[in-house]
């Protein structure tokens, strides 16, 4: 970031931790296909890694957002940056899929303590004129950080196989970790960590009287069920195409990180043309025409294509209800943020198992379909229902702008 850009110094060393941590979350799917066949289990059995690295991302949300209002945002972006580090190198060692599952834990714990902190951490060092911006450019980090992931992945899966992918990003994040650690050093921040369990308890109270969070968190999590859920498939779904290279699955996968990239150069032409309630109508209708489109089976270089629509259409949606999380509260950001990131990952959580479920018992074309049908009534309903409400503890704190 320049001088003139007005933003802080700091704000590059959050974009680069939500960018390292982002480069493992979908750094097993390209490869799953391979992982399978090394310990004898089924592609299902295999996409369950997604689903422990999302639903310990998401269960551990609660207890992070605490920690960071207690303890500081800064110091515990750090510590699991190294956990989530050290959790990869470990999984490159397993030497059984118990083993394997347990460093995927480990591994949601440390991301889990990155990307929503960041977000909190990017609001209290940037002022409120300057706040969408701000969040926009770390948002751009962790949708860098999975596209490059993703591609890396399959590259270095061809070449090392997936110990070679864990290994490599591991040394990466813990490259990172250390960087964080020195770029932090002495950095003021602009509002202490809070001290007390009483007033975290105040701010959750706070953010679920405020009618949006409702609608917010399931919406996020059936947005995670429908559209992330579907990732751990799509390299089985080419290898039923005879595309077996890992770099392909790794391409057509970035292909949505791409579309997020897109959104963000876009964003700013769109949202005044269509409104909050036209951007998630119409990217939820481009997320469920893609998701039609993934039930026919098209060529890997379409449906990369498909994907990076998907992914345009996706954080369309996303980037508003993103946003409506982080009105429900002014004192109690984070910990509003880790819950809707605890919702969202659910959603990950959920969906691989669904997916799974349906592909046996309905077929490829009916769960897609069913899944398309889902994610376009959820776009009407969200822009029928969440209305801009100031937070409760607005008044609190007129300093602050929601």
């Amino acid at each position: 970031m320049t001088a003139t850009s007005g933003m802080p110094p700091a704000l590059n060393i959050i974009t680069l931790a939500t960018f390292a941590a982002s480069l493992s979350a979908r750094a097993l799917d390209p490869v799953l296909p391979h992982v399978a066949e090394d310990f004898g289990i089924s592609i299902a059995t295999a996409a369950s890694f997604a689903a422990v690295f999302a639903f310990t991302f998401a269960i551990i949300q609660p207890a992070l957002g605490a920690a960071a209002d207690l303890f500081g945002k800064a110091r515990l972006m750090i510590i699991c940056l190294a956990l989530l580090g050290l959790a990869s190198i470990l999984g490159a060692l397993a030497t059984s899929f118990p083993m394997l599952f347990v460093t995927r834990i480990l591994a949601g714990i440390g991301s889990g303590g990155v990307f929503p902190v960041a977000l909190s951490l990017t609001s209290d060092l940037v002022g409120p004129e300057k706040r969408q911006l701000a969040i926009g450019r770390t948002l751009a980090g962790s949708m860098t950080g999975n596209l490059l992931g993703a591609s890396l992945s399959g590259l270095i899966g061809d070449l090392l196989g997936w110990r070679g992918v864990l290994a490599f990003l591991g040394v990466l994040v813990i490259i990172a970790a250390i960087a964080v650690a020195a770029g932090f050093r002495g950095a003021a921040l602009s509002r202490p960590p809070k001290t007390t369990l009483s007033a975290l308890a105040s701010g959750y109270r706070t953010i679920f009287t405020n009618p949006n969070a409702r609608i917010c968190y399931s919406a996020v999590f059936i947005e995670g069920c429908c559209v992330l859920g579907l990732f751990p498939f799509i390299a089985s779904f080419l290898f039923e195409l005879g595309e077996t290279s890992l770099s392909i699955a790794g391409i057509v996968i970035a292909g949505f990180a791409v579309g997020g990239l897109f959104y963000t150069l876009t964003v700013s032409r769109f949202l005044p043309w269509l409104g909050v309630r036209g951007m998630m109508i119409a990217g939820a209708t481009l997320v469920g025409m893609q998701l039609g489109v993934a039930a026919f089976g098209l060529g890997w270089k379409l449906q990369m294509a498909s994907l990076l629509l998907m992914g345009w259409g996706f954080y369309m949606i996303h980037g508003c209800l993103q946003v409506f999380a982080s009105e429900l509260s002014v004192e109690a950001r984070a910990t509003a943020l880790s819950l809707h990131s605890f919702f969202f990952f659910m959603g990950q959580t959920v969906g691989p198992i669904a997916y799974g479920f349906g592909l046996a018992h309905a077929g490829k074309t009916g769960t897609l379909i069913a899944a398309a049908m889902v994610i376009i009534a959820l776009g009407f309903v969200c822009a029928k229902f969440l209305k801009q409400r100031a937070p409760a503890d607005a008044a609190a704190r007129p300093d602050v702008k929601p």
